[in-house]
C-alpha cells in the first residue's frame, strides 16, 4: 500500500475500529427526474456503520431503508412501497465491502449494495481526513437503481444512476479500539 498521510495517522486508521457518528454525519441520495432536467434529493435518518480496515468486511453500512426523506410525503411513501424499496419484506439497505485499499488519504471500496431483495456491486470512493481522534469522511458512488429492481418511471421520467453520498465523522468504537 502506498501512501501520502504521515505514518502515525495511517497506523490509526488502519489499527482501529470506527464507526460512524451519526448526530454529525449525513446518508444521502439524489436521482435525476423528470428527464434529467431536475434532480429529487433525500436522506435517510437512522443507519449505523464501521470502518476497520483489518477485517472482513472492512466497511459496513446498514440503512433503516423506512428512515428515508425527501420532504414530500407522498413521494417519501411510495418509494418506501413494492416499487421501490419495499420496506415491508425488506426494512434495510445495506452496504459490505469485498475489498479496500487505503492510499493516503484516499479510501477505494469495493463491495455490494443490499436493497428490496436484490443486490448489485459498487465502487466507492472516500476520502478520510484525521481530525484530532476523529476522521472526516467524504464518500460517493453511482448506483443504477434499475438493477435493485426499481424501475418505476411514468413515462422514463426517472433516470439512473442515482448518486449515494456520505459525509460526516467516524469516531473511535470504544469497544473495539486496537489503537
Amino acid at each position: 500500500m502506498s501512501t501520502n498521510a504521515p505514518p502515525s495517522a495511517v497506523r490509526t486508521i488502519e489499527q482501529t475500529r470506527w464507526r460512524i457518528d451519526p448526530a454529525r454525519s449525513t446518508v444521502e441520495f439524489q436521482v435525476p427526474h423528470f428527464w434529467g432536467l431536475t434532480t429529487v434529493e433525500g436522506r435517510f435518518g437512522r443507519y449505523a456503520g464501521t470502518l476497520d480496515l483489518s477485517e472482513q468486511p472492512a466497511v459496513e453500512l446498514r440503512i433503516d431503508a423506512a428512515s428515508l426523506d425527501t420532504k414530500r410525503t407522498a413521494r417519501d411513501k411510495h418509494l418506501r412501497s413494492a416499487d421501490f424499496f419495499d420496506v415491508e419484506k425488506h426494512p434495510q439497505v445495506r452496504f459490505e465491502s469485498d475489498h479496500a485499499e487505503l492510499d493516503g488519504e484516499r479510501l477505494h471500496v469495493y463491495g455490494r449494495l443490499h436493497a428490496a431483495g436484490k443486490k448489485i456491486r459498487l465502487d466507492v470512493a472516500a476520502t478520510l481526513r484525521p481530525l484530532a481522534d476523529e476522521l472526516e469522511l467524504a464518500a460517493t458512488t453511482r448506483a443504477d437503481q434499475r438493477r435493485l429492481g426499481m424501475t418505476w418511471s411514468p413515462l422514463g421520467m426517472i433516470r439512473a444512476p442515482s448518486k449515494l453520498i456520505i459525509r460526516g465523522r467516524l469516531i473511535p468504537d470504544d469497544r473495539t479500539s486496537r489503537a
